[in-house]
């Protein structure tokens, strides 16, 4: 699923492959579509995204899972601080520059000066408890949720995409197209009364994030999820990008008429295709489908957020959907890095890494000879974060807020 509290369109005299490519969505070469898909207006290959994620698949990436969330509260822009052309451009040129630097191997990881001092989980704890340590940023995909119940989209057997046989796809990833969804939007709707915001409880990963809120330390948490759940654990608004969008606000695809979530949810669980009163449009929950662009807020606030990150901190996502994924690339050299996760995901391609020799290089430098700041903490997302509330001391700080649910 997807953030933003509308849903973006395309200037009108764009081609459907531009406006595809524009949001990052993969589009096949043309004559390779089926006549059945031509005829739903949608591209299956490669169409790969979160819960409902807009997104490009990183060349040679394998897919694991990712997905989308929402929030219920709502945003006050006023909460971000002030921005204008100018801060929003000078953003911009550095977030640039810092990423080609990266990219183009500008400077030597010995010339950038190291922040922990040791490469590992503990090396993370002692930066974290050192005090120097003051803006961690999350990023969160869908293995977070899954121990709430929540399905992730490509485990086979359990993913989400393996069990929407019953609805008579082209291909799974069609039940999250824009252009499909416009077509046959009921197979949507009957998907998102299975799984509505409201049906599950935070797990702990969401409340070991709330926690570092607690302690005065998260900056802001990305999620690609649309489940809602950091909110339900208590994270304010402000803290909250929803990169792939919300259930908070609906709008009519006709009229962009806005609904509320209860009116959604009212026509959802009436197993009604919500339809506009003015003017008869379907209305769509604001979260964002293939082909889709992402909301203004989640590029407004990645320029300013990344420079300031001291801590990132990854959690249960693939890192394949862009532009989510390459996010990793956007803080300071120094910036340490952690991921939580059953593999390692965002990783520089070994042969790259040692070929590189380098701490950076655009991806995580888990198996770089030369890596100063990355760190993997892998398994599963809800005992990585036990074990890191452990270590830092914060065990029952966590047992508490699990105790409050």
């Amino acid at each position: 699923m997807a953030d933003s509290a509308s849903s973006s369109s395309k200037p009108e005299d764009t081609t459907a492959t531009e406006q595809a490519t524009a949001s990052g969505a993969t589009v096949k070469d043309e004559g390779s579509t089926s006549k059945k898909e031509e005829a739903e207006g949608i591209q299956c290959e490669g169409a790969i995204g979160g819960a409902i994620g807009v997104g490009r698949k990183k060349a040679g990436a394998d897919s694991d899972e990712e997905d989308g969330d929402a929030g219920y509260e709502d945003e006050d822009d006023d909460d971000d601080g002030p921005y204008n052309d100018e801060e929003d451009k000078e953003g911009f040129m550095k977030m640039l520059q810092n990423f080609l630097m990266t990219k183009l191997h500008i400077g030597g990881a010995e010339d950038a000066p190291k922040v922990l001092d040791e490469v590992s989980v503990d090396g993370i704890v002692k930066y974290i408890l050192s005090g120097q340590c003051k803006n961690i940023i999350t990023m969160a995909g869908a293995g977070i949720s899954t121990s709430a119940g929540i399905p992730d989209f490509r485990t086979p057997g359990s993913g989400l995409y393996s069990n929407l046989e019953k609805y008579n796809l082209p291909c799974p990833e069609a039940i999250f197209d824009i252009e499909y969804f416009k077509n046959n939007p009921k197979p949507f709707f009957v998907l998102a009364k299975e799984l509505y915001p409201g049906s599950f409880n935070p797990t702990p990963s969401h409340w070991f994030i709330r926690l570092l809120h607690d302690k005065g330390l998260l900056l802001r948490h990305y999620t690609q999820n649309v489940d809602t759940l950091e909110h339900v654990a208590g994270l304010p608004a402000d803290k909250v990008v929803e990169a792939h969008g919300t259930f908070r606000t609906s709008h009519c695809l006709e009229c962009r008429k806005e609904y509320s979530q209860e009116w959604m949810k009212e026509e959802i669980f009436k197993d009604n295709i919500p339809t506009c009163p003015e003017c008869s449009g379907v209305v769509k929950p604001d979260i964002v489908f293939f082909r889709e662009s992402l909301p203004p807020r989640f590029f407004m606030l990645t320029q300013v957020d990344f420079l300031k990150c001291d801590l990132l901190i990854i959690l249960g996502t693939s890192l394949t959907v862009q532009p989510f994924a390459s996010l990793i690339d956007n803080v300071p050299s120094t910036c340490p890095r952690l991921l939580v996760n059953r593999e390692k995901a965002g990783s520089l391609d070994p042969m790259m890494a040692l070929l590189q020799g380098m701490g950076g290089g655009g991806g995580l430098a888990l198996d770089s000879p030369r890596n100063t700041r990355d760190v993997a903490l892998l398994g599963d997302c809800d005992e990585g974060c036990s074990k890191l509330a452990e270590l830092l001391g914060w065990k029952e700080d966590l047992q508490s807020l699990l105790t409050k649910k």
